[in-house]
């Protein structure tokens, strides 16, 4: 068929038999009323024949072309020449049948015409080729409407890029500090396809503007706030729902003088101002700000009115989040404590964190009860569940739980009482706490839990520790299955010492063992302030915000006050917890040191020996720690006198051991190096004492 192209026919000079018919026409005419012209190449004699449409095609006259490929020169500039002898070389090479390509044509009057020529190779039975017939055409108009195609799929891959890039980034914005943020962060502007942006919200008949992101625009500042009466451009449109697209901002200004000196600050050439329209409701504006446009297409208007539909509905969703956020949040905090009681002996700070899940807040709670005997009784709880029904029954519980501690029932017995009321609400929840009287005079601490994280201790050394405290089932859960028994665990808090008691928000990470966050909670009270506020304050910073905000956090933190003595009477406390061999050398050590700073050195030997045989004995022979005091009695005589106070009612006994018996001679140590001794009845336990004398001052 090609071949039969290239021959008589292709030349143009159709048959009598086809001009008689009229409207018959030959192949080669039906070429030339296309644009089209042939060749034929012979490869052996290098010769090129060329039809009339062909010579049309390529603007050469007959007496200009001499019937060889090389006279196309004339035409083809050398780069494409080279480039499309290439091209048919290689199909050549590469036993081929056909080729195509687009090279330029430089017409005589010197314009450039894209041409297109797509060539058969016939070949004689060794398979050499022999000839090349084929077609040439005029391909301008065909690349022009190609590379119009071209631009207009890239404008509109660039404006679903826009779109989809804006719509995922939206996508995970909640708040509507989230939403400015997405807008206004790194990226933004080229995310949306601007050089600037305003973004404003009604408030109150006015508009907001929440959010400013681009060179120069930092001068609107100053017109925050914006009275929705139509008399500004973005006003304007909020108010007639219409978007308006401006190419020039000096003649806007001559539109709205009162902002001529702003929008002739600002460094841009032209804006769209678009209402954001949510719930056929106008809930604010957005103005996108360009430099260097001078009008704007349909695709780009359509473009920019569907940007402001993205940004109204996410802060739409934005708005509702943070109504139902303050509502949870009032909620929650409605069923807090208002005021913590003031105390005496030492000082309480409590923290409270909702977890930034939309209404889903917690029933984390905590209390500081003022109690008789002038007692107080601390609480820290969690209701299980993460919504407002859960706070609702957490305010219940701690009205309740308040109630029962203020009768003065011991701590046990408050649990057990508490429980019970949770079971007759009948909400199928349950509940987590730990409850705590203590007595700051004497530092006594009775602590109960009930399926909750126990307490946190730092000791005057820095030292901190986690309580042994035995528990119960959480309330609800321990009167339906009627185990509503909760053991009390007794404590001492020497003067100077801090309890932390906190929800699991503070303690757990998702993925993370729990046990990873106790000792990163234990390592930031050791780092902490002394403070109890300043204390709080480190343990939110460090750890809320290190977990993240999924879930509520309760926290409280009570020390009791430090006595360290006076001047001439100084005093140190120390707590030594049961099989705490790490506790009894800091003890021996915060001994010797004292003395030293005290100017007695000379009595380290014989105290710290006889600290030890009394600490060795409270520990071996009862159930507990034991707290051990060291003062300085400067009247009537200056004497060193140390105390080691336990929970055990059983006084000690002198004894004589024989010589094969391996204990009993504490006390015979502390006679011999004391100058005095003795036990005292304290509270709900003894003290074992002993004084020294002190070196005269020089």
């Amino acid at each position: 068929m090609a071949e039969q192209e290239g021959q008589g026919p292709g030349t143009g000079r159709g048959t009598g038999r086809g001009r008689e018919r009229g409207a018959m026409t030959g192949p080669g005419e039906r070429l030339a009323l296309n644009g089209m012209g042939s060749f034929e190449w012979d490869l052996n004699a290098g010769t090129l024949d060329l039809d009339p449409a062909g010579m049309v095609v390529f603007d050469l006259s007959p007496g200009e072309f001499d019937g060889t490929p090389e006279g196309l020169g004339l035409r083809i500039p050398p780069e494409d020449s080279v480039r499309l002898n290439e091209v048919v070389q290689h199909a050549m090479d590469a036993g081929g049948q056909t080729y195509g390509s687009y090279f330029t044509v430089r017409r005589r009057n010197g314009t450039e015409q894209w041409t297109h020529t797509q060539g058969r190779i016939l070949r004689d039975r060794d398979g050499a080729p022999r000839r090349i017939v084929g077609v040439v055409r005029d391909a301008t108009a065909e690349l022009a409407h190609s590379e119009l195609l071209r631009k207009l799929e890239a404008a509109r891959a660039k404006q679903t890029t826009i779109v989809q890039r804006t719509t995922e980034a939206l996508s995970r914005a909640v708040t509507v500090d989230d939403v400015t943020a997405v807008l206004t962060g790194a990226g933004a502007l080229e995310r949306l396809g601007a050089d600037g942006l305003a973004l404003g919200l009604v408030e109150n008949g006015a508009i907001k503007i929440i959010a400013l992101s681009g060179e120069s625009l930092e001068i609107l500042n100053e017109r925050r706030f914006t009275r929705l009466d139509g008399d500004l451009p973005l006003a304007k449109a909020v108010v007639t729902r219409k978007a308006r697209f401006v190419t020039s901002l000096a003649e806007l200004a001559g539109e709205f003088p009162h902002i001529e000196q702003y929008l002739r600050a600002i460094a841009f050439d032209a804006a769209a101002y678009l209402p954001l329209i949510a719930q056929a409701k106008a809930i604010g504006g957005l103005v996108l700000f360009y430099r260097q446009r001078s009008e704007f297409s349909p695709e780009e208007r359509n473009l920019t009115l569907g940007l402001a539909g993205i940004v109204a509905q996410s802060l739409q969703r934005a708005l509702l989040f943070d109504q139902e956020r303050e509502f949870a949040t009032g909620l929650q905090a409605a069923m807090l404590p208002r005021r913590i009681p003031d105390i005496t002996g030492g000082e309480i700070a409590v923290r409270y964190h909702s977890a930034w899940s939309g209404r889903e807040v917690g029933g984390d709670w905590y209390d500081v009860i003022a109690l008789p005997r002038d007692r107080v009784g601390i609480v820290v709880g969690d209701v299980q569940g993460h919504d407002t029904h859960a706070a609702a029954i957490m305010g219940q519980l701690r009205i309740a739980l308040r109630a029962y501690a203020g009768e003065g029932h011991p701590p046990s017995t408050v649990l057990a009482r508490a429980s019970r009321f949770l079971a007759e609400l009948d909400t199928e929840r349950f509940a987590t706490c730990t409850y705590a009287q203590v007595d700051l005079e004497t530092g006594g601490v009775r602590a109960v839990r009930a399926g909750h994280l126990g307490p946190l201790i730092r000791h005057t050394d820095g030292r901190t520790g986690w309580p042994n405290l035995r528990g119960g089932l959480p309330l609800g859960l321990a009167s339906a299955f009627a185990q509503e028994e909760f053991p009390e665990t007794r404590l001492d808090l020497v003067p100077g010492e801090t309890l932390v008691l906190c929800t699991d928000g503070l303690v757990e990470e998702p993925g993370t063992a729990i046990t990873a966050g106790m000792e990163a909670l234990a390592h930031a009270v050791r780092s902490g302030p002394q403070e109890a506020g300043a204390l709080a304050d480190h343990l939110s910073d460090r750890l809320w915000e290190r977990w993240g905000s999924g879930d509520d956090v309760a926290l409280l933190v009570l020390r009791r006050a430090p006595d360290p003595g006076t001047h001439r009477a100084p005093r140190i406390h120390q707590y030594v917890h049961q099989a705490d061999p790490e506790g009894l050398s800091e003890a021996r050590y915060a001994l010797r040191q004292a003395l030293r700073d005290w100017g007695m050195p000379a009595l380290a030997d014989d105290v710290e020996l006889a600290a030890g045989e009394l600490l060795v004995n409270a520990l071996l022979h009862t159930d507990g720690g034991a707290v051990l005091t060291m003062e300085v009695l400067p009247e009537p005589v200056r004497k060193v006198r140390l105390w080691v106070k336990d929970r055990s009612s059983v006084w000690p006994r002198r004894r004589s051991p024989g010589e094969a018996a391996t204990t009993g001679r504490g006390l015979l140590l502390v006679d011999a190096l004391a100058s005095h001794w003795g036990v005292e009845s304290r509270g709900d336990g003894k003290a074992v004492w002993c004084e020294f004398d002190a070196p005269a001052e020089s």
